[in-house]
């Protein structure tokens, strides 16, 4: 959603790439006044793929490259388990988000979280913050199980946005 994505997973701070518009919309919405925080699944450390200072060295490359343009990330959330681990951070589950909610004091149904994935929604649901699904990533699979999933169950569905700058200019407007 803010950087390229691949089944390889990302690695190194080479291979870490924005997709285009992502970290303009990142700084649009701190000038608008939000408080930007990233939770993201990390079970490539798991996996061992990477470790912790391959993803420290990313998020730096993000940052850096946020700072040029006067936006910045307040802080980043991430599960380093992988998905047999059994942790309560990993999403689907709610763990993270409710970290977020809690470090800052925040109730989350006041929280957007704007995702790619459908672990990426439920956990939002779960959390009882205000979903956004971007069809970049793993967008365009999850849209349309969630399709199908609210035809089935009725539920209203998730606001669906074809990229990052996409769901922020709604926000801002």
């Amino acid at each position: 959603m803010i950087n390229h994505d691949s089944d390889a997973y990302i690695k190194s701070p080479e291979e870490w790439r924005p997709i285009d518009g992502s970290l303009e919309a990142i700084a649009s919405l701190n000038h608008g006044g939000y408080t930007v925080v990233v939770a993201s699944n990390q079970s490539g450390i798991a996996r061992k793929y990477f470790d912790i200072s391959a993803l420290t060295a990313m998020h730096n490359k993000m940052d850096a490259l946020l700072e040029n343009i006067g936006g910045r990330i307040d802080a980043v959330f991430y599960c380093p388990h992988g998905p047999d681990d059994g942790c309560d951070c990993r999403k689907p589950s709610p763990g993270m988000l409710l970290d977020i909610g809690q470090r800052f004091n925040v109730p989350l149904k006041e929280v957007y979280f704007i995702g790619d994935s459908i672990s990426d929604i439920k956990a939002a649901i779960e959390a009882e913050a205000k979903p956004m699904l971007v069809r970049t990533g793993k967008g365009n699979k999850a849209e349309k199980i969630m399709q199908l999933e609210s035809k089935e169950s009725g539920s209203e569905p998730v606001p669906v946005f074809d990229d990052l700058a996409a769901a922020v200019a709604t926000l801002l407007k």
